[in-house]
């Protein structure tokens, strides 16, 4: 299945304003981060139903922009927006999985896990400092570069990003010149490097030039046979990406006390935390344009939070807790309403 339109098969269900029928189309847009779990989500949920919904994967940024005009029954981004943003959207956001954000190389020799790299050492690489790979600082890490002499090519996203927000995010807590001259969003000001549309645009040119460097969520890392790097965590530890460390790094998440569940997972504490760990939060209408579609919504997401555990694991993502998907579950009842106030779940 094309990751960059995914085709999600979702159940017909009756609304408080109407029933959706086979021929109507679910439409949701934005988080690439999310397109290998909802689409992996979406063809075992096809199996039941005979209802669709397409799914977008064109970036967080271009997911919060259609949801905000109302052209998509959900949008999906890996920034959390805050409450502040979301109310004057006239927004609910919930998160719906979580998964890490790796990266990625291709230097002759150098196999999957092998290369170890600091946040430092990646704001200095991102920023224009470090220019070839068998510069001293990457040599004293990885003793093996030192005959490896090309040039570093930088590869970045094109477009708004929540995997740039995560990733920039990450640096600017471990690097204060990071933070002061470019700093952290879905989109930056980037010193220098090719841009990749969405994480299959990056994973593309990582793939195609040798001596580069990018960062994509770990499930494309995996599709693409990309040599993901180790990073060094909050506790000083060098740590390879998998379930185990990001799920490491979400066991300290405060879901409760969290406005509109917007926590941010970068760099948190542990020995065996995965620095750049995230969350893909779903967005949609307070007021339902398409009342019977909303509540379709909440069905899919539903049956994936129930059904959706094992396969979510198989893609290297962490399932929500049990105990935080009834507080998600809880905080639909009256969020999306009809036109005339009724909730639609």
């Amino acid at each position: 299945m094309r990751i960059n339109t995914l085709v999600l098969s979702i159940a017909m269900a009756v609304a408080s304003a109407g029933t959706v029928h086979a021929a109507d189309i679910i439409t949701g847009a934005g988080s690439s981060f999310a397109a290998p779990i909802f689409s992996k989500w979406a063809d075992a949920y096809s199996e039941e139903t005979g209802s669709t919904v397409n799914y977008q994967s064109i970036g967080s940024g271009a997911g919060i922009k259609q949801i905000t005009e109302k052209t998509v029954d959900f949008g999906a981004s890996d920034k959390p927006l805050p409450q502040a943003e979301l109310d004057a959207k006239g927004l609910i956001q919930f998160p719906t999985v979580m998964g890490g954000v790796v990266a990625v190389v291709n230097i002759k020799g150098v196999a999957a896990g092998q290369l170890k790299l600091t946040g430092d050492l990646i704001a200095k690489i991102y920023m224009g400092s470090i220019k070839k790979w068998n510069d001293p600082a990457l040599v004293a890490l990885n003793p093996s570069l030192k005959d490896i002499g090309a040039n570093v090519t930088v590869v970045r996203r094109a477009d708004s990003s929540g995997t740039t927000f995560l990733f920039t995010n990450f640096l600017s807590k471990v690097s204060a010149d990071w933070k002061t001259k470019v700093g952290s969003d879905t989109t930056v000001a980037w010193p220098e490097g090719v841009a990749g549309k969405g994480n299959a645009g990056v994973a593309s040119y990582v793939q195609r030039i040798n001596g580069s460097i990018g960062y994509v969520e770990y499930a494309y890392a995996k599709q693409s046979k990309l040599a993901f790097t180790q990073l060094q965590n909050r506790d000083g530890m060098f740590v390879m990406p998998d379930d185990v460390t990001f799920q490491a790094a979400a066991a300290n998440a405060n879901w409760a006390s969290a406005p509109s569940f917007g926590e941010i997972l970068t760099y948190q504490p542990g020995k065996t935390s995965w620095p750049i760990t995230g969350t893909v939060f779903v967005l949609m209408q307070k007021k339902a344009p398409k009342p019977a579609h909303s509540k379709e919504v909440f069905n899919f997401f539903e049956w994936s939070f129930k059904n959706g555990a094992k396969d979510a694991r198989t893609l290297d993502y962490v399932p929500m807790p049990a105990n935080v998907i009834k507080l998600i579950q809880t905080s639909w009842k009256g969020t999306v309403v009809n036109p005339t106030g009724k909730s639609v779940w």
